[in-house]
């Protein structure tokens, strides 16, 4: 109202130097407008890969109570799993992350179906939240037990091999485009009225057994295998230099002839070949002191702490 009195009884001079007060005093506030009417959350985001173990098979009823809960500011896009050639691979939603992402779980592209089990993405994300406690975490999510890289090792379980060709073309690299295309078509993940910016932090992959239990060359082949498929990845998520973290695969040795993976010790060193030559990869090779609770998968303490490690490697290559 003083500013009103002014501009219609002073002379022009003081009409103009008090309304250019006006304007100094009012632009804190434009500029606190102009972030509301355009405000935007930039999330960080996580993409999770690979085959059972990374789907997870621990057990919810195992969880302690600091994972038991939904997370308040953390979202996962997790992708329907289905093997090659299958219809509604990939489809999913965007949710706050919750215990049931483990083997199990399946989404029509409208709801998620959530199972009693779960995977790494608990356990990471909590160490995610505690080093950025006032940032957005997502967690894109497409693995599929069984999987191999190589098409020849691949079964009924389904091959991530770009160059796939089958009926229709379709199998788990697809499928993990497809995840991609449709966790990246929303634009308010939390639904909170704001624009959420996702990029792309990291890829942690948890694979390699099935391509150690067949032959010998196929085995052999898996550093190359692996290489070609994290560049795709690495594409597809548009940071060259992305980093990545691999979980070191395993045996538990129950087996009649002792080992289950027959070639696991190619598979191995194709992975420590990677690591040691991509300077934006870390591995993790805590699997081999873990528990399992059948032949092939971890037992529930066993996938939280995996988790809490790929953690740890990730954050020490975002540090970097």
């Amino acid at each position: 109202m003083l500013v009103f009195d002014i501009f219609i009884n002073e002379p022009s001079t003081l009409i103009n130097f008090e309304f250019y007060k006006m304007k100094k005093s009012l632009l804190p506030l434009l500029i606190i407008l102009t972030q509301i009417l355009y405000a935007q959350d930039t999330v960080k985001v996580f993409y999770f890969g690979g085959q059972s173990n990374m789907d997870g098979y621990g057990y919810t009823k195992d969880l302690p109570n600091s994972l038991t809960n939904s997370f308040s500011n953390v979202w996962i896009f997790h992708g329907n799993p289905v093997g090659d050639e299958q219809e509604n691979g990939g489809i999913g939603i965007w949710e706050a992350l919750r215990p049931g992402h483990g083997v199990g779980f399946k989404s029509d592209g409208k709801t998620n179906k959530l199972s009693n089990r779960f995977g790494l993405e608990l356990s990471f994300a909590k160490m995610m939240v505690e080093q950025y406690p006032n940032q957005k975490i997502a967690l894109i999510k497409y693995s599929r037990g069984g999987s191999s890289i190589d098409s020849l090792a691949a079964g009924n379980f389904g091959s991530w091999e770009p160059d796939y060709t089958g009926k229709n073309g379709m199998n788990q690299y697809d499928f993990f485009l497809k995840t991609l295309n449709n966790a990246f078509a929303h634009e308010d993940i939390d639904k909170d009225g704001q624009k959420d910016i996702l990029v792309p932090q990291g890829i942690l992959w948890m694979q390699g057994e099935s391509d150690a239990a067949f032959t010998e060359e196929i085995a052999s082949n898996y550093y190359d295998a692996l290489k070609r498929l994290m560049d795709l990845m690495r594409a597809a998520l548009r940071v060259d230099d992305l980093p990545i973290v691999i979980g070191k695969i395993s045996d538990s040795w129950n087996d009649t002839d002792g080992k289950i993976w027959t070639h696991g010790d190619l598979v191995e060193y194709a992975q420590e070949k990677f690591a040691m030559k991509d300077s934006k990869t870390e591995i993790v090779r805590n699997t081999r002191y873990y528990k399992y609770s059948d032949k092939w998968h971890y037992d529930s303490q066993g996938y939280i702490d995996l988790g809490e490690k790929f953690a740890e490697a990730m954050l020490k290559l975002m540090d970097e």
